[in-house]
């Protein structure tokens, strides 16, 4: 086997989070949405991929004699294409250069009997990640599972029942307000 040489195949994996969604939903809104438009890429050898409950990963592996960073620049590009296709609620794929062989070397769990899980992720992030990362050789650090603090809503039910207001109406509101806009230019006019 030594007389042979290694050789690892261009691989690029796009990966794209949407937290909630089925591994149907996945499939049909956005795998095949992005294999559609990554499949015209000239060059690919293999293109293969795995719909989960809230994740989408697409393994594209190109000919030997494709050059790896033109090969990434093609699939970023066809992604970008296809943002607008994908749900708005979606996180941006991540496009990234890979080793063919790149599996998944150690696996950690973390765990305490007196603290939540919402403390254990940001442990797990600020802390393990922190320092992993900086391991030379060390390409890729994911977690699963982790909890992120967003709001917590108190609702008084008869406050709510005297304005009338449902806890699905409550949920509206938030969806509908709850916006980030981007930062641009503004144009005050002041009358005389």
């Amino acid at each position: 086997m030594r007389e042979y040489p290694s050789v690892d195949p261009p691989v690029i994996t796009v990966t794209t989070n949407y937290v909630g969604a089925n591994a149907d939903i996945i499939e049909s809104q956005i795998t095949e949405v992005l294999e559609e438009q990554i499949n015209g890429i000239a060059g690919i050898r293999n293109l293969t991929s795995v719909s989960s409950d809230g994740r989408s990963t697409i393994t594209v592996e190109f000919e030997l004699d494709v050059d790896l960073e033109a090969a990434a620049n093609d699939v970023r590009d066809r992604v970008s294409r296809s943002l607008r296709n994908l749900p708005l609620d979606v996180d941006p794929p991540i496009v990234a250069k890979s080793d063919a062989d790149s599996n998944p070397i150690v696996s950690m769990t973390i765990q305490s009997d007196q603290r939540n899980l919402l403390e254990l992720s940001q442990i797990a992030n600020d802390v393990f990640k922190e320092r992993l990362q900086t391991i030379p050789g060390v390409r890729n650090i994911r977690g699963w599972g982790d909890k992120k603090f967003s709001m917590k809503l108190q609702l008084d039910p008869v406050k709510m029942a005297g304005f009338q207001v449902t806890p699905m109406d409550v949920r509206n509101a938030l969806n509908r307000e709850n916006v980030e806009l981007p930062s641009g230019a503004s144009k005050v006019s002041i009358p005389n």
